[in-house]
């Protein structure tokens, strides 16, 4: 009896936003390391992505680097077109975010506020969207988003602005996830707490609150890198609406 052709296995272009910096750009490279040819998405370091990109190459991965600004409509859709010369998109980790104004909320501007909740809630929601239009009709996919521990400590005296819109984004993950599970898409979350990068306003900030986090330490960005490696990997082919903490006990 003949036996069934084997199927080619698909391969992995996952588009990873604000992958310039940080945590962004450790995950470019851990899944370069795993097989994914990398669409990074920046929105004006390009010698930072040009960077980041060589490490991807240099793992024997294809890789794009794409100016964007997530919460521009036109720009996710050229981002996505763009990615298409490496072939269907597959994956989709929603990183790109901006703190917004720091300190109390009585003293926060009103247009720090509207940017920071136009990259952290609508920019995730743009990508997201154009990420499920692509992959639906091949019923496949997995989205990850980063949100943060502060979407339920609330970031009092910093950026309860920044809180909100992580609450939001934990949200859209489990409403997506129940919206397009027909579809064969996934939708999870990873939730880092502290880690060192240059996010913060403070550089030292991690250090100064080492003290408060249950294992006495910031964290490094590739120690986040794993939980989006896996949600995005066969090995989670039934995990999709959680929301995986990654903070050290927070």
């Amino acid at each position: 009896m003949q036996q069934p052709a084997e199927q080619p296995t698909r391969q992995p272009v996952t588009v990873v936003t604000g992958g310039s910096r940080g945590i962004g750009a450790a995950i470019c490279v851990r899944l370069a390391t795993e097989g994914h040819d990398v669409v990074i998405g920046y929105r004006s370091d390009t010698s930072a992505a040009k960077e980041v990109a060589e490490a991807v190459t240099a793992q024997g991965r294809r890789c794009l680097t794409v100016r964007v600004d997530t919460a521009d409509e036109a720009d996710v859709d050229h981002l996505f077109a763009a990615a298409r010369q490496l072939g269907p998109v597959t994956g989709l980790v929603n990183n790109a975010g901006v703190s917004g104004p720091n300190g109390p909320l009585v003293e926060a501007d009103a247009e720090g506020m509207r940017h920071a909740l136009d990259v952290n809630v609508l920019g995730y929601l743009l990508c997201a969207r154009r990420a499920v239009r692509d992959m639906a009709p091949r019923g496949s996919g997995a989205i990850v988003n980063i949100s943060s521990a502060a979407a339920t400590l609330g970031g009092p005296g910093q950026y309860v602005h920044y809180a909100a819109a992580k609450a939001a984004v934990d949200a859209m993950t489990v409403g997506l996830a129940k919206e397009v599970a027909q579809d064969g898409i996934r939708v999870n979350c990873v939730a880092p707490g502290t880690v060192w990068t240059d996010f913060h306003e403070d550089p030292q900030r991690p250090a100064k609150v080492a003290t408060t986090i249950p294992m006495g330490r910031a964290g490094r960005p590739d120690e986040i890198t794993g939980a989006v490696s896996w949600l995005l990997s066969d090995d989670a082919s039934y995990a999709t609406g959680a929301v995986v903490r990654v903070a050290g006990g927070l």
